[in-house]
Parts: structure tokens; sequence; C-alpha cells
């Protein structure tokens, strides 16, 4: 598109790209008097239309060497140049400069740098900035209000931007639909629907007539919160205001459906927006393709995505990464192997989360050496592995046994300056504990505690459970007794894995009086503690506790339906566990048995 720049009287000039207006700008350099400000200012905003910020600064320079004088207009150009290239402290440079040349700065100069540092979130500056325009007398224009309510609602200053909504209106300025659409967007986007429904009903009552953005706002936030009626009622509303729905509003809508389960309402709404001269995007299959995967019907996605290539509609990262974690869900490796290579030769590459996805998916299916190989090509030339790529390789390396590898890979980890966040510590205590690493488990946790991560009972757990699985029950009971020294209190896992070891080391009843201990943490035993501490009883001959134990067991109403298992690991179920009471007891335990099947069929 041709640019005209109007200079004094009739001059007419024209250019279709940067070279045209540059040439322009040396021919007015060499002449001779020199152009106003205003003349160069024309064409130099022309320039900074078309985003070559660094040639308008460039350009400036020059002129200034000229002796050409700037003007207040000409220096919000430049520092808007400023901003825009990242450089927000040479735009208060060039404020300086023009308060030392007595120039008097104007409303357009402050609005540049406020939108400079808001586009940097630097919000506070921005407030400060704001409050010293103000103060300086300077009025702000209704520009200056939408860059700081748009600035404080990117931050997430949604309080800030509420009170700054009234304060427009108690110096007199009217928000428009713009900045009430800009809160309500910020509400919505925050979970504040409430909030953003009373803002809509507001600018309604004003006689500011919403615009299909303000719609698209409220609809998202109802559909994130499940309130797919009210989204629908409000798309009535869109039609009786005769308000056309663009792309945006579909997609919501389908999106709504897909999230619903209706995916055949979804297919109608894309038939519909059809109708409507609206042509489905790749947003809108994705969504579809999305659908298809989650409900395991990766062959109808891919009939989707054979559908949008149709339609010259080229399927993006999304797209595929959507297709290899269908396959992946149903273990069809295969499959997601040859969608991976195909996005590859359609020239889509790969990102971190097509290879993390890959990867699950051949951990999940033990095929751990074919998830190293992608491991290592992401290495070498792929995207950088994160967090989530070790936590899913250690994970998978641990449950095939392969501790030291998972040991090396965690070394590697720390090496490539990735921060192990809990999830990862977690990943790796638990695959210590269970294979016998007690002493590297050890020197793991205190290095948790050292390192400020906060750690919850579920650390504790893993280790407790460890040391007592090793042998170890006096390391165990002496970690248990630190729990209250550290504010943490037991939970009921705890207390089962203590009394688990306690009886699997031949104390059962020191293992009984912490079950009886239990509610002294507000902890009561549960049908699994039950389980562990009969057995306990049973696997050390106290069979008259352990008969004593299942009677009130059956007294407190729970009840197991065979086949249930309740222990630490997959062993007895409760029901085998009544046989073994009754072996262990002679017959005349039957009559217990009765008595909990009977009350089990009242239920």
């Amino acid at each position: 598109m041709s640019m005209p720049v109007r200079g004094k009287g009739k001059r007419d000039h024209r250019f279709d790209n940067v070279d045209h207006a540059l040439s322009l700008v040396n021919m007015m350099i060499e002449k001779y008097p020199k152009p106003s400000i205003v003349e160069f200012t024309k064409l130099l905003g022309a320039i900074v239309k078309m985003k070559h910020y660094a040639i308008v600064v460039s350009k400036y320079r020059q002129i200034e060497l000229l002796g050409v004088s700037h003007d207040s207009y000409s220096m919000s150009i430049l520092i808007n140049c400023f901003c825009q290239l990242g450089r927000i402290d040479f735009g208060f440079s060039v404020l300086g400069k023009l308060l030392k040349l007595g120039v008097e700065p104007s409303a357009v100069t402050f609005s540049t740098l406020i939108n400079g540092l808001c586009s940097q979130s630097k919000i506070s500056e921005a407030v400060c900035m704001f409050d010293e325009m103000t103060e300086k007398g300077y009025q702000p224009n209704l520009i200056v209000y939408s860059t700081m309510l748009k600035g404080l609602c990117k931050t997430g200053n949604i309080g800030r931007a509420v009170r700054f909504l009234r304060l427009m209106e108690s110096r007199g300025y009217e928000p428009n639909n713009v900045a009430y659409s800009t809160v309500i967007d910020c509400l919505c986007k925050n979970g504040l629907l409430q909030e953003a429904l009373d803002l809509f009903s507001e600018l309604k009552v004003k006689g500011i007539r919403p615009d299909i953005f303000t719609y698209n706002c409220l609809i998202h936030g109802m559909c994130n919160l499940g309130q797919q009626e009210e989204a629908t009622r409000l798309l009535n509303e869109i039609v009786d205001n005769n308000i056309s729905l663009d792309i945006v509003t579909y997609n919501l809508l389908i999106d709504a459906l897909c999230k619903e389960g209706t995916i055949s309402k979804a297919v109608e709404t894309v038939d519909m927006m059809r109708k409507q001269g609206i042509e489905p995007n790749v947003v809108t299959y994705n969504t579809l393709v999305d659908a298809h995967c989650k409900e395991g019907l990766v062959s109808e996605a891919e009939d989707i995505v054979d559908a949008m290539i149709k339609r010259e509609i080229e399927p993006d990262v999304v797209t595929y990464n959507t297709l290899v974690n269908g396959h992946c869900l149903q273990n069809k490796m295969d499959k997601a192997r040859r969608v991976f290579n195909l996005m590859i030769e359609k020239g889509c590459a790969p990102d971190i989360v097509t290879y993390n996805t890959m990867i699950n998916g051949y951990c999940k299916a033990k095929r751990l050496d074919e998830a190293m190989e992608l491991f290592h090509e992401i290495s070498q030339k792929g995207p950088i592995p994160n967090i989530v790529t070790y936590s899913t390789l250690l994970q998978s390396m641990f449950q095939l046994g392969r501790v030291s590898t998972a040991c090396e890979l965690f070394r590697k980890m720390l090496a490539s300056g990735q921060v192990p966040d809990i999830a990862t510590c977690l990943i790796l205590l638990n695959g210590l504990g269970k294979t016998g690493h007690i002493e590297e488990a050890l020197k793991l946790f205190q290095a948790m505690r050292n390192g400020g991560l906060e750690l919850d009972i579920v650390p504790y757990n893993i280790l407790i459970d460890g040391l007592c699985k090793a042998g170890h029950i006096e390391f165990a009971k002496e970690l248990f007794h630190q729990l209250s020294d550290n504010g943490l209190k037991p939970n009921v896992v705890t207390y089962r894995i203590m009394i688990n070891g306690l009886c699997k080391e031949g104390l059962p009843d020191e293992a009984y009086r912490l079950f009886g201990s239990m509610g002294d943490n507000d902890c009561l035993p549960d049908s699994c503690c039950y389980n562990v501490m009969i057995r306990g009883f049973l696997r050390n001959s106290y069979t008259s506790k352990a008969t004593q134990l299942l009677t009130e067991l059956v007294g407190l109403n729970v009840y197991i339906k065979e086949g249930s298992d309740f222990s630490l690991s997959p062993t007895v179920p409760v029901l085998s566990l009544q046989r073994m009471l009754l072996s262990a007891a002679g017959g005349g335990f039957s009559s217990l048995l009765r008595r909990n099947a009977l009350a089990s069929r009242t239920m």
C-alpha cells in the first residue's frame, strides 16, 4: 500500500517502501534552506509506521547535526522509537534534553513514555510517571488513560485497574467501550467473572454499546468456569443486538461444546459458521482434533487434519502435537512416530512439547532406549530439554531398575543448568528409597532441606518408607519424631508406613501404641491402617488382638468388598485377611464373618 506524506501547500509525496521514503528524506537533507522539522517529521513519522525504528533514530541524529531545531512532537516520535527498540532509558534521556532546551513536553510525550514503561511491564514506574504528569498540570487524554489501563491489566494489577477506571470518571473522562473491555477481559482471565459482569451491566446502563470483543471476553470467562448455559445466553444476546459473530466467538463456542463432550454439536457449529461466511481457521481445527483425540477417536482426528489440508490450512505444531499425544495415549508409539516424522517432512519443527510427549509415550510403553534416542537428539540439535523431559526419563529409569543411569542423568541435568523442582526431587527420592539406596536418598533429602525447598509431608513419607523397608527402623522413628519440630503433622500414610515397619521388625506392641495415638494428631485410621495393623498382629502370632481389631473394624461400619486392596503393596485384601484370621482362630470366628457379610448387604 502506498503511503501519502503531505507537506506544505499542495505537495504530495507517496512511497511504497522504506527505500523510497529514505530517498525523500535525503533529498530534503540536501536542500537549502533546510525544511522545518515539521516537514521532516511527516516523512519520519510515516517510516515509524513501517516499523523501521532504528532508521528513524539514525536520521534524527543526522537532522540534528544540520542545525534543524526539534519540537515536542518530533521528540515524541524519537522517544517512541527508543521505546519500540526496548531502550526506554534513551527515551528518558531525550525527555531530559527536551526540558534542557526549554521545550515543553506535550501529553503525547508523556503518553509515549508511559506506553514504553507499560510494554516493559514497569508498571510502578508508569504510575509514577502518570502522577508526575498530572502534578505538573498536564491533563492526560483518553489515550494516556487507556494506555495505563492496558498496562495495569497486562501485568495483572486488577484492583489498580478498576480503581484507575474510577479515577478516569472522577476526572471527567467517561470510559469508553475499549476501556471497559480492557478491564473486563482482565477480570475474566483471572476468574473474576461476577466482577466482570458487574462492569458489563454498568457500561450498558451508561448507554455504551458493547462490541464483539467485549462479548468474547465474557463468553471465554464463562466457558472457562463451565458456565456454558450463561455463555449461550450471551450468544443469543449478540444475535438479538445484530452484532456479527466473528471467528473468535465461534472458536470459543466450539471449544466449550468439545469440553462438554458434545463433539457432534461442535461439528454442527462449524457447518453453521461456514453458512455465515466465516471459514474455520487452524484454531478451530485444532480444537476438534484435540476433542476427538481425547475421546480416543484418533483416526477421526486424522480425517479432520486431512480436511483442513484440503482447505489449504496448514497444520501447525499444536495440530501435530495433539495427534502425537492421541497415539501415545493409546500406546500406539509407531503411529505416533510416523506423525512425528511427518511434521518434520512438512517443515514443521517439533518443539519441546512434541519431544516430551514422545519421550513420555516411549517411557510408558517401557521403550526407554527409544526415549533416550530422542533425548540425545534434542540434546544435540533440538529444543533444550526442560524439567519435564528429565523428570519423565528419571521416573522411567527407576521403574525399570536402572538406578545408576538415573543418577547419571540427574547429574547431567544439574550440569546443564536445569534447576530441579520439588516434583523432580520426589521422583529421585522415591526411586532411591524404593531401590534400597538409602544413603543416597538421605543425602538428597538433606540437600532438599538445605536448598530452601518447601517440604511437606510427602518427602518425609517417602524417606520413612525407604528406611523401614531397608530395616532402619530406628532412623525411621527418629525422622517420624522430627516432623513436629519441622511444623508438620503425620498423615494417615505416615502412620501406615510406620505401623507396617514396626510390625515387620517384630514390634507389634509399639505399632499398636502408635496406631492408638493417631487421634492425637487429628488423624483417624482408615481401613488400610486397620489392614496393616491386623496383618502385623497375624505376622507376630497375636491372633486374639487381630480378632479384636477386626471386630472393631466391623463395628465402625467399614465394609470392604471382596477384591479390594488396601495394603501398602498389592498383597492381601481384607476379606482374604479375614480368611487368614478364620484359619488362625478356628471355626469360632465364622460368626464374626457372617455379621460382617450381613451388615455389608444391608448398606
